[in-house]
């Protein structure tokens, strides 16, 4: 009888080890690392400083492409991100900038300007909070998930997963500041919206600031 039972308990623990497990799935394709991918997107950009009586609009369309694999600073695989502007639909492109993006471990890392930013951090979730900034120069600047795998429709293009990178909010009397990316699975950023104004106490006008404002046009591989 003994015996019957150990076989039984063995059988049980046999049956347990051989089953398979499925992998996390960490939902690394909101970065849209993948070759030839391209995202174009209509760029509304403003500059406010009235003591130089200016408050200047550029509007302009951006093109950005993952291309070849290099070796980035940190001695890694990673790759080309290409970025060409024109004035409008009907130009041609202009390329304005060579960045390098890749994905270390849970960490989505974008080389903008030369400083190494922390755009997303995987598996997206609503607990999770990381510093954009941890390994540059710049302030800290903690992000958020919120939306995290919501269907969007941005300018006519639908999209059936995308998250809200939430970087960094703050209003007062003289201040307003928002800052969010969204980023759509499979594509990467379809969406960026930047405020940092400054205002005269007491009044609606901007003393300075910046604005920049991202909205995808169309998506693909070449």
């Amino acid at each position: 009888m003994r015996t019957y039972i150990i076989l039984g308990i063995l059988l049980i623990a046999g049956l347990i080890s051989c089953k398979k497990t499925t992998p996390p799935d960490f939902h690394k394709e909101y970065f849209g690392l993948d070759q030839g991918r391209y995202v174009i997107y209509n760029v509304i950009a403003i500059d406010h400083d009235s003591q130089l009586a200016q408050h200047d609009t550029l509007v302009y369309q951006l093109k950005t492409v993952w291309g070849d694999t290099v070796i980035d600073n940190e001695g890694r695989i990673a790759r080309e991100f290409l970025r060409y502007t024109r004035p409008d639909a009907n130009a041609g492109w202009t390329l304005q900038d060579v960045w390098t993006g890749v994905i270390d471990g849970i960490r989505a890392e974008l080389m903008e300007e030369n400083q190494r930013t922390v755009k997303l951090v995987f598996a997206p979730t609503k607990s999770k909070i990381w510093d954009a900034n941890a390994y540059n120069m710049l302030d800290e600047m903690f992000c958020t998930y919120s939306n995290i795998h919501q269907d969007t429709l941005i300018n006519g293009l639908s999209m059936d997963s995308t998250l809200i990178v939430d970087q960094d909010e703050y209003f007062s009397l003289i201040d307003t500041v928002s800052k969010y990316e969204v980023y759509a699975k499979g594509v990467g950023l379809v969406g960026k919206y930047f405020r940092d104004n400054h205002y005269q106490f007491g009044s609606n006008e901007v003393v300075k600031g910046s604005e920049l404002f991202y909205e995808i046009v169309s998506t693909g591989m070449e």
